[in-house]
């Protein structure tokens, strides 16, 4: 099988752009500055922080480096690495072909606003019931994601080299730019309410990084920290087995702690910029009340604030959807990879074969998504407690159940039966000092698992029943 391996990223810069393209999705420009907005502004920020420079780093310490010393796929990794634990692999497969099946379907409503945009029609996607209207069609979602699903596909089809790098070489640096170009613009907005009070793009600024502490019970702490914790696994990629494969693509001379520093910084940058961008635009048009629109921020809230915003709105929208739908790609890239990339291992297919293959089988799960919102429309309650249609249930499953699980028993795994040593042993292979070893192996070790538990707990409904009980 390692006759056959993969071509490897050319070297620490490919890697980074790939990986840092992976976690920057829509997870960063949507799901965390409305997470920031409902948890209290800089207090969020704050333990955000926090979390990505300790449980982060050691959830993205070890994927990467168990790809790099195995150099296979996680559906083999964790077999490789000890027989009995095999299983552990074939969990981690799970979630990115959960993630496939809906991830399209999301790429595909952002390619629609993006080409209501480029046609001048902005004013429509501001009108209330725009979007329900849109995803319980039944015919357009299904166009739009097979779409954005191509797009994908091709990208995965040409192989890492001059597929996977080469596309997050060209498309990282200018979504940064549009991210900073908007942001600053955001801060330079104003407006006047119909009660005369005047809100500033700066004043916005201020909501967003001072930390409000108002309610802030112990409970509430906790939740807030849960909902921090979350927000990794969607920024960085972490425990779905996308780091473990590209981590089988780099090259053993490559310093994988700068790296996965720079990945850090990158990942948790654009997030903050994210926030930046949206946050004061929001605030100045709708206040406080309006930053608490929750999940529909980007498709529901925004195009209302680009129609405030006049003519330049409907630039402002483009460039704005445009954005997201790169960072969509290369997030959807990334899960597609890994699905393709254990694939070839399993049947020792072609690239090209496993990729049309995979692709039209995603297709063909993207449909049924689609049509979650229609033909096959339901609503149930979920363990923890929120109520889900077809696209959620699928999306609970993945990262808020698999995932916090599958990270509990990596840390048990790692911490405990191979050690962090064997870990650490890999983080130095290049020669280069792995300065964080220490802090890594406390964390891998005794930390992370009980938070990863805690979450596993929480997702599942646990609390919620505890909590009843005494009620």
């Amino acid at each position: 099988m390692e006759a056959k391996k993969k071509s490897s990223f050319t070297g620490s810069l490919g890697f980074v752009l790939a990986a840092a393209g992976s976690a920057v999705g829509v997870g960063n420009i949507w799901r965390f500055p409305y997470l920031a907005a409902k948890d209290g502004g800089g207090l969020f920020l704050i333990i955000y922080l926090a979390l990505v420079l300790t449980f982060g780093f050691t959830l993205l310490v070890t994927d990467v480096a168990i790809g790099r010393r195995t150099k296979t796929n996680a559906l083999h990794a964790f077999g490789k690495m000890q027989k009995k634990w095999s299983f552990l692999g074939y969990l981690t497969f799970c979630v990115p072909a959960i993630i496939m099946t809906y991830y399209s379907v999301i790429g595909g409503w952002i390619l629609k606003y993006l080409a209501v945009y480029l046609t001048g029609a902005g004013k429509a996607a501001a009108q209330d019931g725009y979007f329900t209207d849109f995803i319980t069609s039944p015919v357009s979602p299904v166009v739009f994601m097979l779409i954005f699903l191509c797009f994908t596909a091709l990208v995965v089809y040409r192989g890492v080299e001059k597929g996977i790098e080469k596309f997050s070489r060209i498309v990282m640096p200018g979504l940064l730019l549009m991210i900073i170009g908007i942001g600053l613009f955001s801060l330079t907005l104003s407006s006047t309410g119909a009660d005369g009070t005047e809100r500033t793009g700066l004043q916005g600024l201020t909501v967003y990084i001072m930390p409000n502490l108002d309610g802030v019970t112990p409970a509430r702490f906790l939740e807030i920290l849960l909902d921090a914790m979350s927000q990794l696994f969607f920024s960085l990629s972490v425990s779905m087995g996308i780091m473990i494969t590209y981590g089988s693509y780099v090259k053993k001379d490559v310093n994988l702690s700068k790296s996965l520093s720079q990945i850090e910084i990158f990942d948790t940058t654009v997030a903050f910029l994210a926030g930046l961008m949206i946050i004061p635009a929001v605030y100045v048009f709708f206040g406080t009340e309006g930053m608490a629109s929750g999940p529909s921020l980007m498709f529901v809230s925004l195009p209302k604030v680009f129609e405030a915003m006049g003519p330049l709105g409907g630039v402002l929208g483009m460039i704005f959807f445009l954005m997201v739908v790169f960072a969509a790609l290369t997030s959807s890239v990334s899960i597609l990879e890994t699905l393709v990339a254990n694939c070839m291992e399993i049947f020792h297919s072609t690239r090209k074969k496993t990729s049309l293959v995979i692709a039209l089988l995603s297709a063909a799960a993207s449909v049924i998504i689609c049509m979650g919102y229609n033909v096959f429309y339901f609503e149930m309650k979920l363990p923890n407690g929120a109520s889900a249609q077809l696209l959620d249930l699928m999306d609970y499953i993945s990262n808020s159940f698999l995932m916090p699980f599958i990270s509990l028993l990596t840390c048990i795994f790692v911490g405990w039966i191979i050690r962090p040593t064997w870990i650490c042993e890999e983080m130095e292979a290049s020669g280069h000092t792995f300065k964080r070893k220490k802090m890594y192996a406390f964390m891998i070790r005794y930390v992370t698992p009980i938070i990863m538990a805690m979450l596993f707990l929480q997702s599942a409904g646990v609390f919620e029943m505890i909590k009843k009980l005494f009620v």
